[in-house]
């Protein structure tokens, strides 16, 4: 039995290590999300990065906690006026597949009804249809809108030119 809530301040270095887990390194290989053929370096994200993003006022990670009281799964949920925008959706790379992708999607879904927000919207790197056919698969759909990437070298050198395309899902 799994349950998801809100991570704080202490959960920060369990979720920089799931989060790069699940995206970069040959360990992210056990899984099917990750970018490691599509950009070098093994770190997606760092605890600078989760702090500043937990101090913004109307975002919040939401993890998933196994029966240990592990985390191993993360989603971070930023309202963005009358919409919510989600990003960095991870699952521990041995456990994808099992549907605790699908409980964070649903628990992302409930957070926009309970902040009044009909809709929910991400950006995926376009190359990454697998990844893109997995949402479509849970009700988003392209916009058509596509972003550059604008890489961070800290967090990573793309192997190819990359965009994000943006995918949105209409709850209600």
């Amino acid at each position: 039995m799994t349950t998801i809530s809100k991570a704080d301040l202490t959960d920060i270095p369990e979720l920089v290590a799931l989060i790069n887990s699940a995206y970069r390194g040959d360990g992210s290989k056990q899984g099917w999300t990750t970018e490691a053929e599509l950009l070098k370096g093994s770190q997606r994200i760092d605890v600078e990065s989760i702090q500043k993003n937990m101090e913004i006022p109307k975002a919040v990670f939401l993890k998933c906690l196994n029966e240990e009281g592990q985390i191993i799964g993360t989603v971070y949920l930023e309202q963005k006026d009358k919409k919510i925008y989600l990003g960095m959706l991870s699952v521990s790379p041995g456990l994808q597949g099992r549907g605790t992708g699908k409980q964070l999607l649903a628990a992302a879904d409930q957070y926009a009804k309970d902040l009044d927000c009909p809709i929910l919207y991400m950006t995926v790197i376009s190359v990454r249809e697998e990844l893109i056919t997995w949402y479509e698969r849970h009700g988003y759909a392209k916009t058509g809108e596509k972003i550059p990437f604008r890489p961070e070298e800290k967090f990573g050198i793309p192997t190819q030119p990359l965009e994000f395309a943006v995918l949105e899902k209409t709850i209600y």
